[in-house]
């Protein structure tokens, strides 16, 4: 028996055993995306039974510790990505904040008129004839996708904003073209992710991902945004406080504007 197996007491042996894996994901010898005990490697070294082994496994997964991939092990999972919900924060300095290397590609980046997109075009306020900048960008941390972004800008707000300004902070970008960024109204909620948005992130079709639906705004509307998130990598936070009256309850329902 191993000294592992011999300093745990057997009550309550699960309880212990998630404990003594948390020590070892938490002691620098596995890092982020780093592959992790298998079931039988943990019966192993704890002289456990691989269903007391599951359960602990399956327990860090479900806490965000440890992520499966079917057919190729057991991984260790990073921290999520945070998107505080009080505050628009630039991708690119939150993920670099969160010690991720962040990078961005530019999957398309075209003009249109606002006729093409009624929905768009009723949000941003604009005339049928008003032409639209269409960008796709897909963001990632460490090379992972995390973000499939897709928006539209009124392009007469923003001339000069081409590919090659999109590769970096969008809003840094609007700062220095004398556009400051007064808010953003959001709405959010679970979607299944079709096809395309589930190829662009790494995802089976039909996983579940977060959809940020917004309306930016410098002082008039700005763009109008689809932003789709792993659910697997993100997080949202928000802060509630007394003081800020809550708005009444009301039924939305918005579809894609692509």
């Amino acid at each position: 028996m191993s000294a592992d197996a011999s300093s745990l007491i057997r009550t309550p042996v699960y309880h212990q055993l998630n404990d003594r894996l948390l020590e070892l994901l938490r002691s620098g010898q596995y890092r982020s995306g780093d592959r992790f005990l298998t079931e039988r490697e943990v019966a192993a070294r704890f002289g456990l039974s691989r269903i007391t082994a599951n359960k602990a496994l399956s327990g860090l997964v479900a806490a965000g510790h440890l992520e499966f991939r079917k057919g190729v092990g057991t991984f260790v999972r990073g921290e999520a990505l945070e998107n505080d919900l009080r505050s628009l924060v630039s991708f690119t300095h939150k993920a670099a904040a969160s010690g991720r290397r962040p990078t961005t590609r530019v999957l398309t980046c075209q003009r249109l008129a606002a006729r093409e997109v009624p929905l768009v075009r009723q949000e941003l306020e604009v005339d049928e004839a008003e032409p639209l900048l269409f960008v796709e960008r897909l963001r990632l941390a460490d090379e992972e996708p995390v973000i499939l972004e897709r928006r539209h800008l009124v392009a007469r707000l923003c001339p000069g904003l081409g590919r090659r300004e999109l590769t970096g902070s969008l809003y840094e970008w609007l700062a220095r073209a004398g556009l400051k960024v007064s808010g953003a109204d959001q709405r959010i909620r679970a979607v299944n992710a079709d096809r395309a948005i589930a190829t662009a992130l790494g995802l089976k079709s039909g996983a579940a991902v977060l959809q940020v639906h917004a309306v930016g705004r410098a002082a008039v509307p700005l763009w109008v945004e689809d932003t789709f998130y792993r659910g697997d990598r993100y997080e949202f936070h928000n802060l509630l406080a007394d003081g800020a009256p809550p708005r009444p309850a009301r039924s939305a329902w918005w579809s894609p504007t692509t």
